[in-house]
């Protein structure tokens, strides 16, 4: 059933350390995608146009639910679920599952696979260019006054008359969807649903991620 672009959810519970068979020290981070739940399978034979499975994983608060998402847990027969997400699969793949299936980590992932972890990186808020950007500051000789931290001239003249777009300048610095492609698989914790990756992935501990099967290489 699993394909090639399969993935689960999963709760980044933190960074730890392994040695390779060369003792040599390296750091992994462990990520807990027990409770995967079929929510929902997709089809492009019936009204969705596109072949799919919608998972979701921790249990939530029905007070905490609105009612559209309320009535699609209800469809599924499962209690509602903090974090849901959709996987594209071809269609045989996607036929494959039932709604209220478990899915567990031996049953997508084995060890020494390559896998892309998708996550949202830790927000940190209203950012000057010094901290969102590495700018080197300004220089901190006699006559210089309260310019050591500024970005500098952002103008370009008449031509073209405005700021450029893209241009390096203080703004929001992290809270964004990252992904972290061709990350090595270590360990697989089948019994406790954890998994071991080498390397780190966006967002704190606790966070919700999702890996999935490396698309650039297998």
């Amino acid at each position: 059933m699993a394909n090639e672009m399969m993935g689960l959810l999963g709760r980044k519970v933190g960074m730890s350390q392994m040695y390779d068979s060369n003792d040599n020290l390296f750091g992994v981070t462990i990520v807990d995608v027990s409770g995967n739940t079929v929510l929902a399978v997709r089809s492009e034979d019936g009204n969705d146009g596109y072949n799919a499975i919608q998972l979701g994983i921790d249990e939530q608060k029905e007070a905490r639910v609105n009612q559209p998402d309320m009535g699609n847990f209800r469809k599924a027969g499962v209690s509602p679920r903090k974090f849901v997400r959709e996987v594209r699969l071809s269609k045989d793949a996607a036929s494959g599952y039932a709604i209220g299936q478990d899915i567990g980590a031996a049953d997508v992932f084995a060890a020494d696979a390559w896998v892309d972890v998708i996550g949202t990186s830790k927000g940190r808020g209203f950012a000057g260019v010094m901290k969102r950007h590495n700018f080197a500051g300004f220089i901190r000789s006699h006559g210089t006054h309260e310019y050591f931290r500024h970005g500098g001239s952002i103008g370009t003249r008449l031509t073209p008359g405005h700021v450029l777009k893209g241009k390096k300048m203080p703004g929001q610095y992290g809270n964004k969807r990252n992904t972290v492609q061709n990350l090595k698989l270590i360990k697989v914790d089948a019994e406790r649903g954890l998994l071991y990756i080498r390397g780190g992935v966006p967002g704190p501990n606790g966070g919700y991620v999702m890996v999935r099967k490396a698309i650039k290489k297998s």
